[in-house]
């Protein structure tokens, strides 16, 4: 199928037409939603597939969420045939190995009728805020050394049949999660989200007809498979490398090898992660599903950033690595905490794409944290989980410096304190950049933030997801590394320094200071002018106006 079948307005109009119901979806997730990180924080995704399981267009959320979503397609389809679905079923899966690499990303798959048959599929996921597990909100890192450990596992599973939520099912899940009512809240709303893509996809197709619309879906793809080759040839043909380490997987612990090499050739790309470490015995490896998203990301971003995205754009790029290395291992490897190594996938392709196109390139990031604070509350007898996104700088680029607090490669936001303590039993004590965090550079990276959370209630479980406490976050061409970052317990009391995925049981009054490192800087810091300086004293960036 070639554009010559279809004309230019109408492709247009349908193909943005898709990616409306996609955003849509997204749209009405979140307005309806019950838990803070979803409503509040965006950790959640969409994305719209044709009849035949291909992703046509997504939603801008989440990339690890997004880059799942094609194989999760594939494995409801495995397990349901579209002789055993009916009008309003709706499937239901969190296997860490078919989705999105742990527990608490609970998709949601539900095929579209019109007029008795199948004409495509909806899809989204949200972070469910706790599905079970050793710890509140159960993303505890050290100390699970298998997947059972983790909480509820789901295999595909009809959890919506003919419009009517299966009761017996939803049961079974709210019986193993701490925070039973907004779990149902939170599946409630992406059922009805769905319902909502459902009638506009079948709208859409009334519009215009199933066969056109069809016929466009096989354009689309192709047009966006050509594109991406297009620009994948832009990159000289060769072999590029990168390595880091984090700093480990707990408490007196190796640190692990993150390693990628990318090959280009004619159009094509493949990215290899296997000369990463070995899979650990703790929840932080990576699914070869959430890898393999994050590692497309990277490519698209460095490559064809702004066209839009579908199955179409993944045809060109292969991802792989070894079976039982870190990036791929070997089920039931527990892998709870991997949302902190999104960032680290990314900034080793960065590391790596430094080389064949620098000026696209950036210091590594800031690394962010995602904290988890819950027990039973004192004032209603009732479970919480206070789940948190602390984002921090961007690393300096070829003609810009890395912004402050933003989000990295996932698009969630920072959840507002009023909802943490409207929601939550806990106090922000201090929310601020840090001066000084950010690598030097003619271009600064962004500075690392603090955050200081204390407890009122009586008693409460920590578990710390986060990382660069030991290792910087690297400058690019002569930009110096970031400022690590630290993690404290009661730091104006007997300060008590923790690990950065360490869990710790606390009392009221405790105080948990978190302090993200610092983004890489780009560039010599010699050549970074005196006005730049001079701004970032003013701005409170840095504590000195004269270079390091």
């Amino acid at each position: 199928m070639t554009a010559k079948d279809i004309d230019a307005l109408t492709l247009t109009v349908i193909w943005n037409g898709i990616m409306s119901i996609a955003e849509e979806l997204g749209i009405t997730l979140r307005h309806t939603a019950f838990s803070e990180g979803v409503r509040e924080g965006d950790d959640f995704s969409t994305a719209i597939f044709d009849r035949q399981g291909r992703m046509i267009a997504q939603g801008n959320f989440s990339p690890g969420h997004l880059g799942s979503m094609p194989y999760v397609v594939q494995h409801v389809r495995d397990y349901f045939p579209e002789e055993s679905l009916k009008p309003g079923d709706s499937v239901t899966l969190n296997d860490s190995f078919m989705g999105s690499g742990h527990f608490p990303d609970v998709f949601q798959i539900m095929p579209a009728f019109l007029d008795g048959s199948i004409i495509g599929y909806v899809a989204n996921s949200a972070h469910q805020v706790d599905v079970g597990g050793a710890a509140p909100g159960s993303q505890k890192v050290h100390g699970v050394t298998e997947a059972y450990q983790e909480g509820l596992r789901i295999l595909p599973v009809k959890l919506v049949k003919e419009g009517a939520f299966d009761e017996d099912i939803m049961r079974i899940i709210l019986g193993n999660v701490r925070m039973p009512d907004k779990v149902r809240g939170d599946l409630g709303a992406q059922h009805g989200a769905n319902l909502t893509a459902v009638e506009r996809l079948c709208q859409l197709h009334c519009d215009h007809g199933t066969e056109l619309i069809e016929r466009a879906h096989d354009v689309i793809l192709d047009s966006t498979e050509a594109h991406m080759r297009e620009a994948l040839a832009k990159v000289p043909d060769g072999t590029y490398s990168f390595e880091d380490y984090m700093d480990d997987y707990g408490e007196d612990t190796d640190p692990i090898k993150v390693a990628v090499d990318i090959t280009f050739v004619s159009g094509s790309v493949t990215l290899d992660f296997s000369r990463s470490s070995d899979q650990v015995p703790a929840a932080i490896n990576s699914y070869i599903n959430y890898t393999r998203a994050y590692a497309v990301f990277g490519i698209k971003v460095f490559c064809d950033a702004h066209f839009p995205q579908n199955a179409g754009g993944m045809r060109p790029i292969k991802v792989t690595a070894r079976e039982g290395s870190f990036f791929n291992p070997v089920f039931p490897a527990p892998s709870g905490g991997r949302a902190i190594l999104q960032i680290r996938i990314f900034d080793a392709i960065n590391g790596a794409m430094a080389k064949a196109m620098p000026e696209r390139a950036m210091g590594a990031f800031s690394h962010w944290s995602n904290p988890n604070i819950g027990g039973t509350d004192d004032r209603s007898g009732r479970p919480f989980v206070a789940y948190d996104v602390i984002l921090a700088g961007y690393g300096g680029r070829h003609d810009c410096d890395g912004p402050e607090g933003m989000s990295p490669v996932m698009n969630c936001s920072n959840i507002p304190i009023e909802v943490h303590e409207t929601n939550n039993p806990i106090r922000v004590q201090r929310f601020e950049f840090i001066p000084d965090s950010g690598g030097d550079g003619k271009h600064r990276g962004g500075c690392g933030v603090r955050k200081d959370i204390e407890l009122l209630n009586s008693c409460a479980t920590l578990s710390l997801l986060g990382d660069r406490h030991k290792h910087q976050p690297y400058g690019l061409h002569g930009g110096e590394p970031g400022h690590v970052g630290e993690t404290t317990l009661n730091p104006h009391l007997n300060a008590e320094p923790l690990g950065s995925k360490e869990i710790r049981d606390l009392k009221k009054g405790d105080v948990v200071s978190i302090r993200l490192s610092g983004a890489g800087g780009y560039g010599d810091p010699k050549e970074r002018s005196s006005a730049a300086r001079e701004a970032d004293f003013l701005d409170g960036y840095i504590s000195s106006n004269k270079p390091s």
